[in-house]
């Protein structure tokens, strides 16, 4: 199996993840090829335990599977802190955090010879006090021969698609923004981001330029990952070792550092992105997607489907960036086109189904065994079809449910008066399976109208959530945040992918009476009728307030004077120069690769809408990669907002 496969040859965050967890599994030894049977072929297999924490775990099963690890002689995986029963003939490797409590259970284990050989690699940096903590327990063992190798492996994020991470922080931007936080706290955790953020940088194996908007959590952090990048390219010239900066040629990367309020009201829009309504309406974590079952009278039950999106994952691959009616009609293609294949196969080896193929058939036909050959990426083609078309079946179960549709167009238009209307009536449409999609997208219409809403329509939707008895904590930091952007979409021209033209950003005056309840009722004939109406109606593609600021950086000549003035203000940092590079203002060029990061909170919609931005340059291609604190559904971001409107009252 080929992990982390691409539909280009660009080597893609992922790609270089996986490269950096392959070596480390062959005990550190070079190799840069992250396809798995390469590695396997190029090493001399090697048997080994491998003892993870719940942070190093979710930081191998992103990207790995337990076959993967049995291919790279792992025949052993353990938690640290569990009971692991003793190998002494087997050398051990160790991925963990640099903590106290690793450390001491290593010596633990060192104690009672558990394994022939140790090789400690921690996920990140392991402090100089640790270190030698570490090392003076070691020597007190009188084993320090066990101890074969000690690795910083700049490993501490999660990688779950090609170019997206995560640093799995959750609650940074409420702990960021709590008035209660103490500079302490504040502080801390933007250690806690900036160290992560460097880990990342250190694994694309470059020193970039870093660019941040001025004031707040964003300043701290690009100011503290530029001490750290700087250190480390002081440190490397001394030691004249080799690293990134001899891998990187002239051209640099550069890393732009946002905050969560570039774009507030992102965080709650519906979408129709195929990835982002399965990360809204189910739980997608860790390539995992999570589905509750439902009894035949239609109540939830406890019990949960869930499937695994494999790297090699073609039909996700392929169709996780386009809308949901196109990826729709693309999972009823692939299945129609397998159907053919299958049909014909049966034809040839004069057999009912494919199922009564036995793969291990000895038969000598020359065209039997072309079949027996095709067998398993058939079998294999159509488990990934299945599952797609459970996955949409349960996706448009929810749209009818909870009249999704008429959430996301209402969203496109929030300063048209129909769209106040229509909002209305689905508030008073008797459901109650939707109230929570209901305070979002009046959060997002609230966000995006250029004007403002109508004091008599607020109190008006007010009142329906209270007659609910709904919380709306949410909304009493949402009023106080729209009095205090500094960002948002106004200040940012959206602009077309089609043809570069600006666009208002209330976007496109869609037809009130196109979208509206398409799914209703339409179940049972299929996805088709509902398809059909759907495309037409599509939004036209835009990019949003955070592409705008990466073009901007990344490719002023095409960006609007506007947003260049904005971008123009930022810092710029460049870990290069050892003093005074923030104090200068930089000079407009343009970048073919970057890094965009955002403290507090990203999201699929977010990724998606830079990658679109990125393919679109057809003359000039760009390479992104995106990253947050976390990756925040809309329904937990609520929550977290709410903590704060309670503060405020």
């Amino acid at each position: 199996m080929v992990v982390g496969a691409q539909l280009t040859d660009e080597v893609s965050l992922r790609d270089m993840q996986i490269a950096a967890i392959l070596r480390m599994l062959f005990l550190n030894k070079d190799t840069t090829d992250t396809n798995l049977e390469s590695s396997f072929n190029d090493q001399e297999l090697q048997w080994k335990v491998l003892v993870l924490d719940s942070k190093s775990t979710a930081i191998i099963s992103s990207v790995l599977r337990v076959n993967d690890l049995l291919k790279a002689g792992v025949t052993v995986h353990a938690l640290i802190q569990q009971r692991r029963a003793s190998l002494p003939d087997v050398p051990a490797i160790y991925f963990v955090s640099p903590t106290q409590i690793n450390i001491d259970k290593i010596v633990e284990d060192l104690k009672e010879d558990k394994y022939c050989d140790f090789y400690v690699n921690f996920t990140s940096t392991i402090s100089r006090d640790l270190l030698e903590d570490f090392a003076k327990q070691v020597s007190q063992t009188g084993r320090a021969d066990r101890i074969k190798q000690v690795f910083d492996q700049y490993l501490d994020f999660v990688v779950t698609e090609p170019e997206l991470f995560s640093l799995e922080l959750p609650g940074t931007y409420s702990l960021l923004n709590n008035p209660n936080s103490s500079e302490e706290v504040i502080t801390s955790s933007c250690d806690l981001v900036a160290d992560g953020l460097f880990n990342a940088v250190m694994t694309t194996n470059s020193v970039p330029i870093i660019r941040a908007p001025r004031g707040g959590p964003a300043e701290i952090v690009a100011e503290k990952l530029g001490g750290k990048l700087r250190d480390y390219v002081i440190n490397t010239r001394s030691s004249n070792t080799s690293s990134a900066l001899d891998s990187e040629s002239l051209e640099r990367c550069v890393l732009v550092i946002l905050d969560r309020s570039i774009d507030f009201a992102c965080m709650f829009a519906h979408s129709w992105i195929y990835q982002c309504m399965v990360f809204d309406v189910f739980k997608l974590s860790r390539n995992t997607i999570t589905i509750p079952l439902k009894s035949e009278q239609g109540q939830e039950q406890e019990s949960q489907k869930k499937y695994d999106l494999e790297p090699d994952d073609f039909f996700w691959n392929e169709n996780s960036h386009l809308p949901f009616p196109e990826a729709a009609e693309n999972v009823e293609t692939a299945l129609s086109a397998y159907k053919t294949e299958a049909s014909e196969i049966t034809k040839r080896t004069g057999v009912s189904n494919l199922t009564d193929l036995d793969p291990n058939s000895n038969s000598d036909t020359v065209q039997m065994q072309e079949v027996v050959k095709r067998l398993p990426e058939l079998t294999a083609r159509k488990n990934i079809i299945d599952i797609h078309m459970n996955i949409f079946a349960a996706l448009l179960s929810q749209l009818e449910s909870k009249s999704l549709d008429t959430f996301f167009e209402v969203e496109q238009d929030p300063d048209n008066t129909k769209t106040r209307s229509r909002f209305m009536d689905i508030l008073k449409d008797g459901k109650t399976a939707n109230m929570e999609d209901k305070l979002r997208t009046f959060v997002v219409l609230y966000l995006t109208s250029e004007h403002g809403l109508p004091k008599e329509f607020v109190k008006e939707v007010e009142k329906y959530f209270a007659d609910n008895e709904y919380d709306i904590s949410a909304l009493t930091y949402v009023y106080k945040l729209r009095d205090f952007m500094q960002l948002s979409n106004r200040t940012l021209q959206n602009k077309s992918l089609e043809d570069g033209s600006s666009k208002a950003t209330t976007g496109n005056n869609l037809s009130l009476s196109g979208l509206y309840g398409l799914t209703e009722g339409r179940l049972q004939g299929g996805v088709g009728s509902l398809i059909s109406g759907i495309k037409k109606l599509l939004p036209e593609k835009q990019t949003i307030p955070i592409t705008n600021v990466v073009e901007a950086i990344m490719d002023p000549l095409n960006s609007s004077q506007k947003n260049l003035e904005t971008t123009d203000a930022y810092l710029y940092f460049d870990p290069r120069i050892t003093r005074g590079s923030h104090t200068r203002k930089p000079k407009r060029q343009s970048y073919n690769k970057s890094l965009v990061f955002v403290i507090g909170g990203g999201n699929y919609f977010e990724y998606q809408n830079l990658q679109e931005w990125a393919h679109s340059q057809l003359h000039n291609p760009k390479k992104l990669m995106y990253g947050s604190t976390d990756i925040v559904t809309p329904g937990d971001f609520l929550k977290e907002i709410a903590e704060l409107g309670s503060l405020s009252k």
